[in-house]
């Protein structure tokens, strides 16, 4: 298959929404990461976004809707999980609440469970394409499953290159990082993800996959990766952080939001690099750091 890369514009939208209403995955950037997109209402497509990144058919995928309205068509939400919504959306939250009755949702989307994880991006390229095919959108993030999450069109055609037939390429995302993932399927909140909004919430159990992102290996380079390192040894690309300078730095002033938007595309770097192994400096255990070291640790279990 050849992967077609175009710069986002209207006839690139509705180039995409052709794709997607005929059943195929489309790649799209979101201000988080870029996503593989393809209509969760439809079984096949969606086993398709399965197919191209290799994805374990029991971690569930977020569907993007292009607001509130939407999404409470095929979610059940309490009031703390509208008051969330209300406050957040359109933005980097992922709310996972009791799948509606009838939603039409596709069950290899919620993977067999009566939960389904829901978001309103905040991009506009989302947001048009969600308005041209006038469904749901099943998005994971566009890769191959477990590799590094891509910021840019770039990491999107190294990885999936020709398994999928579109890339909409509207340059390198804002967050950098994916969303916050919360339950809000009755009793506290639970947090499942970090991510760049920070809520209160209890620590959900890793015992069971309920939303992307859990697993303990997960965002994973080619390479070994070393965290914590103050110094590159012999072989590593050192990815430093503030005042541990490196090959790349994630932030020099130790800007945590620039170290969160910078992180996959600096990981991606390093795995295209020479060196045989990647470090990583320290980075603090608060705020967006938190999430950081989150994708960090799993990344080094692969």
């Amino acid at each position: 298959m050849q992967t077609r890369l175009r710069h986002f514009n209207e006839e690139a939208i509705a180039e995409a929404a052709r794709l997607i209403l005929a059943g195929e995955p489309v790649a799209v950037p979101t201000e988080t990461v870029y996503g593989l997109a393809a209509d969760a209402t439809n079984a096949d497509a969606v086993a398709r976004i399965y197919a191209a990144k290799g994805r374990p058919s029991f971690n569930p995928l977020i569907v993007h809707v292009a607001d509130l309205k939407a999404a409470e068509r095929i979610g059940e939400f309490s009031a703390v999980a509208q008051a969330l919504a209300a406050e957040h959306w359109p933005g980097p939250l992922t709310l996972v609440v009791p799948l509606a009755p009838h939603a039409g949702i596709a069950s290899i989307v919620t993977a067999g469970l009566p939960t389904i994880g829901i978001r309103v991006p905040a991009h506009p390229v989302t947001q048009a394409l969600l308005r041209a095919v006038d469904r749901p959108l099943a998005a994971p993030s566009a890769n191959a499953s477990g590799s590094i999450s891509p910021t840019r069109a770039s990491h999107v055609l190294r990885s999936l290159g020709g398994r999928i037939p579109m890339i909409i390429d509207a340059g390198p995302t804002e967050r950098g990082i994916e969303s916050t993932i919360i339950a809000a399927t009755g009793g506290a909140l639970r947090l499942l993800r970090p991510g760049p909004i920070e809520i209160e919430a209890e620590q959900a159990s890793q015992a069971q996959i309920e939303a992307p992102g859990q697993m303990a290996s997960h965002y994973a380079p080619s390479k070994p990766l070393r965290l914590d390192a103050t110094a590159a040894a012999s072989g590593e690309y050192l990815i430093g952080f503030g005042q541990v300078s490196g090959d790349a730095n994630l932030s020099e002033s130790g800007d945590l939001i620039e170290a969160a938007a910078r992180l996959f595309d600096l990981l991606h770097e390093a795995d295209c690099s020479s060196a045989t192994r990647i470090a990583v400096a320290p980075v603090p255990y608060r705020g967006l750091g938190i999430a950081i070291n989150d994708r960090l640790r799993r990344a080094a279990s692969g």
